[in-house]
């Protein structure tokens, strides 16, 4: 999960398709912003390989962007990009189990937290 601060409302473009290769991109407030999806997909990539079989997704959090009454949140890429609320929900929604917390915290503190 990665936090942004930005303005705007974020909207996934998808290009292509048919005849060409299909692309989607991040804009966010008109902007091109699929750099933060590649960066969110090279962050989720280093973590799967640490921990493994366990399922593992990234997430684009934006803060202070502007977002609709109804809907809005998108997966561009397969990275979800959404508000803390809704990201909180999704992570907190009844299923089962999957994982140890504690030894998978510890997995990856081990591996990415610097002293």
């Amino acid at each position: 999960m990665d936090a942004k601060k930005y303005k705007g409302r974020p909207q996934q473009r998808v290009e292509g398709g048919l005849f060409r290769p299909r692309v989607e991109r991040l804009f966010i407030g008109g902007r091109d912003k699929t750099k933060l999806i590649e960066g969110a997909e090279w962050q989720a990539t280093e973590v799967q390989a640490v921990v493994g079989d366990l399922p593992v997704f990234g997430a684009l959090c934006f803060v202070d962007a502007d977002w609709p009454i109804i809907g809005g949140d998108v997966s561009v890429r397969g990275i979800h990009v959404l508000w803390a609320r809704k990201l909180i929900d999704r992570m907190t929604a009844p299923g089962p189990q999957l994982l140890d917390v504690a030894a998978t915290t510890d997995l990856l503190a081990a591996r990415f937290v610097r002293s």
